[in-house]
């Protein structure tokens, strides 16, 4: 399928591939599960919440987007599935990783695990495409090496010269030119789209099952960002892994994602097919993320519609509903924790007002 390529500037709407009548990818329920987060919470030392009781899973070969503001919990969640949380900060709940059809079809559990048999796990069954690749490269080894290495590090390749002829190999693929040549430069010489697609290559290596892309394009120009992400595509298409874009660009996961996670305030506030969120959302928290991603919007002053007021500090979310102190919908009975209501084919909200529905005055003002 050629998905489209979009600017930050483009409405979701206009992003959205035509899907009718194409049914060559299947329905996510009957893909072999990759990845299973169930109840992932996560707190500092001090006693902080970031996430709380977080759970999806990912289908193989399925492309799902996660998406919300800063502070929303985006890239703590990715860093959970890596288990890479940094010091002071701990993880509960389950984050599982399967292989289907890679030889190794056992779950292995990332939450808790030594660091001995996480390091196995990462690279090989799920591997990550981070936002600055200068954070995933090694300034002091040619990049040929580092692609090689990891290849040879989990024995995906028998010997340093096979791995080297793959990593040439892989540098062509993501379209590095003179691939031979560049494999014995260093970092620095590369510019930073050509950096962020060496990291593609770094990632791919192994053929992972999974790969989580957190912000990958967000340093890059518009031209260069197009072809990043049509690098991305077509490397998981090739080995139907699933994946999981991290970003704030809407029209982005609107063009080349299946599904969608919204989250705000460190929880999952609603999930389903990309056109059914984008195209009716429930929660009232992806109902402004939509309405503002679209520049043809303006209020009655002229001006591009935004999300009153500012995402808290991370663990200051208010009880109940987070999205409540920002809510014009709220109410008393938003003070509690909204239930996660599922509406059928993946699809699912917690909101005590979703839209659509009527809301009641007399409780205005919790």
């Amino acid at each position: 399928m050629k998905l489209p390529t979009t600017s930050r500037a483009d409405s979701v709407e206009k992003a959205m591939p035509d899907t009718s009548g194409d049914s060559s990818e299947p329905e996510h329920q009957s893909r072999r599960e990759v990845l299973n987060v169930r109840d992932l919470s996560v707190r500092t030392d001090s006693g902080l919440q970031l996430l709380d009781n977080v759970s999806f899973t990912l289908g193989e070969g399925e492309r799902v987007g996660l998406i919300g503001e800063s502070g929303s919990g985006k890239s703590l969640t990715a860093l959970s599935i890596m288990a890479l949380l940094p010091d002071g900060v701990q993880a509960g709940g389950s984050v599982q990783l399967r292989r289907p059809g890679r030889g190794d079809d056992v779950a292995k559990e990332m939450v808790g695990g030594r660091e001995r048999e996480l390091s196995q796990v990462r690279g090989k069954d799920v591997a990550m495409v981070f936002q600055e690749p200068m954070t995933a490269l090694n300034p002091t080894m040619r990049v040929g090496k580092q692609v090689s290495e990891s290849m040879l590090i989990h024995g995906t390749r028998p010997d340093r010269r096979s791995a080297y002829a793959a990593a040439v190999a892989l540098l062509d693929a993501v379209g590095i030119p003179n691939p031979a040549e560049a494999a014995r430069a260093y970092p620095h010489h590369f510019s930073g789209g050509q950096r962020q697609r060496i990291v593609l290559a770094l990632a791919l290596a192994n053929d992972p099952a999974l790969l989580v892309c957190d912000e990958p394009t967000t340093a890059l120009d518009v031209t260069v960002q197009a072809r990043v992400v049509n690098l991305i595509l077509r490397g998981v298409q090739e080995r139907n892994s699933a994946l999981l874009f991290v970003t704030h660009d809407l029209a982005l996961v609107a063009s080349i994602c299946e599904r969608v996670i919204v989250m705000y305030g460190g929880r999952i506030v609603e999930t389903g097919p990309v056109r059914d969120v984008f195209t009716r959302p429930q929660h009232r928290y992806t109902q402004g993320l939509v309405g503002a991603s679209d520049v043809r919007k303006t209020d009655e002053r002229g001006r591009l519609t935004t999300i009153p007021g500012t995402v808290p500090p991370a663990g200051r979310f208010p009880d109940g509903c987070v999205f409540r102190n920002r809510c014009s919908h709220a109410t008393a009975s938003c003070s509690q924790t909204p239930e996660w209501t599922p509406t059928g084919d993946g699809k699912g909200h917690a909101c005590f007002h979703p839209v659509g529905e009527g809301h009641p005055t007399a409780e205005r003002g919790a």
